[in-house]
């Protein structure tokens, strides 16, 4: 196995907003499409459950593909996997726009092209993550991601509001077509630069490590640095139950409102992401950014509880507001601290572990999400259900009430599982004892 060297970092940050550029570019497309198929899926089925199943199959298809993307982007230049990768996805949007323009499409279409799009992509985020201690000075790493977040952020406040408008316009054809052109201005961008190669200094050996041995590194290196792994397995909970909420927070606000209503609403909770990815951005997130990964997440808790308290357009976008303000500087910290933590050349392998964890994890939240609101917690508060006279009393009952019950649930989970981390001591210790794998520059 290669021995890791540290490697000096350069400070390159104009070849990162040029990246940065495309890539927004492509969330944005990106975003457009994916809330417009999703709003047509479910006003076309009215089930929760195939609505969810879009977004299951996209992480599937990257909780595939992370494995072998972190050896690949440890190996290999990371320019041309990501120049690989936005081909590979261009194609696949490429090929949802022909069979719309065909009049060839229908809605078990989306499944198989979400699949192969997703497993497109899953090859850039782990190479763009393991190239920003490459392009960018240490003191600057919590700005860059707090860039990534706003990327985010603008896709997340720009899809809902622009989506509702094209639709009506261009129908999914147009929105489809500026998805493929987002894709294309990504690539484009991708080809103007260059990224520095890593170096490793390798031992005297006729061969390279086997297939199943860079898999089991990333795995070696975090169980040999326990605060990361505790941090990365810590991450994939949080990821689980916001997945949950995640998958049924459409449902859960069109179970007594109007998709206008919805896309509004989405519009201005999406304002938080943006404002909190602003803050990163500048400030480059709090100097323990371990407290303050606590300190959001139990933020994050609460406005879930009070975001299934009552169906109240004007209670729930404050508290979505308050959750999406707060998810750029969770990411953002937690982003940081694993690429100050971790060395460059083995980042792609580390990150993919990550990506793989929170693949299973995110999934399996998507996937009971459906089925628990259609045959648990709804029928509970639907009106003479076995919680309609006590909870019921509360929170309210009818259609969409038990995906409410359900967003209290994962709320006060998050907030017990937030302070359980905190006391433990390995991960509330984490930035102190764990020395950076990047030099001062």
């Amino acid at each position: 196995m290669a021995e890791i060297a540290r490697l000096p970092v350069t400070g390159k940050m104009g070849t990162f907003s040029i990246i940065w550029s495309g890539q927004t570019a492509s969330l944005i497309g990106s975003g457009l499409s994916t809330y417009a198929l999703g709003i047509w899926l479910f006003q076309q089925t009215g089930s929760i459950t195939l609505y969810t199943l879009v977004t299951l199959c996209g992480l599937l298809a990257g909780f595939i593909m992370f494995p072998i993307v972190g050896i690949l982007v440890d190996r290999y230049d990371r320019r041309m996997i990501m120049i690989y990768g936005n081909i590979s996805a261009a194609l696949s949007t490429g090929g949802l726009l022909l069979l719309l323009m065909t009049h060839h499409f229908s809605y078990w279409n989306i499944y198989p092209i979400t699949i192969c799009t997703s497993a497109s992509t899953a090859f850039l985020q782990p190479t763009l993550s393991a190239s920003i201690a490459l392009l960018v000075p240490k003191e600057r790493l919590g700005r860059a991601n707090g860039l990534v977040q706003l990327s985010m952020a603008i896709a997340q406040l720009s899809a809902p509001l622009l989506a509702g408008v094209l639709i009506a316009n261009m129908k999914l054809q147009g929105i489809v077509m500026i998805d493929l052109t987002s894709f294309l201005f990504a690539f484009m961008t991708i080809l103007m630069v260059r990224i520095p190669a890593h170096k490793q200094l390798q031992r005297e050996t006729v061969k390279k490590p086997s297939l199943s041995q860079e898999i089991r590194f990333g795995w070696h290196y975090l169980r040999g640095r326990t605060g990361l792994l505790i941090l990365m397995i810590f991450t994939a909970i949080t990821y689980f139950l916001t997945a949950i909420v995640g998958a049924l927070a459409t449902p859960l606000v069109l179970s007594f409102t109007t998709a206008a209503v919805l896309g509004t609403m989405a519009s201005i909770s999406g304002c938080g992401m943006f404002l909190g990815a602003i803050i990163m951005s500048i400030w480059g997130g709090p100097r323990h950014r371990v407290y303050g990964m606590f300190a959001f997440l139990l933020l994050c808790g609460v406005c879930l509880m009070l975001a299934g308290s009552q169906p109240n357009i004007f209670l729930i976008t404050p508290a979505a507001f308050g959750i999406l303000f707060s998810i750029p500087l969770i990411n953002g910290s937690i982003r940081t601290i694993m690429q100050r933590k971790v060395a460059p050349e083995v980042q792609g392998r580390v990150f993919s572990l990550e990506q793989l964890l929170t693949g299973l994890t995110t999934p399996l939240g998507y996937l009971i999400a459906g089925p628990l609101a259609d045959r648990v917690f709804d029928p509970l508060l639907l009106p003479g259900g076995a919680l309609a006279s006590s909870i019921g009393g509360v929170i309210g009952v009818g259609k969409g009430r038990g995906i409410g019950l359900l967003f209290i649930i994962v709320g006060a989970f998050l907030i017990l599982c937030t302070i359980g981390g905190y006391f433990h001591p390995r991960l509330r210790l984490l930035e102190r004892e764990l020395p950076d794998a990047l030099p001062d520059v």
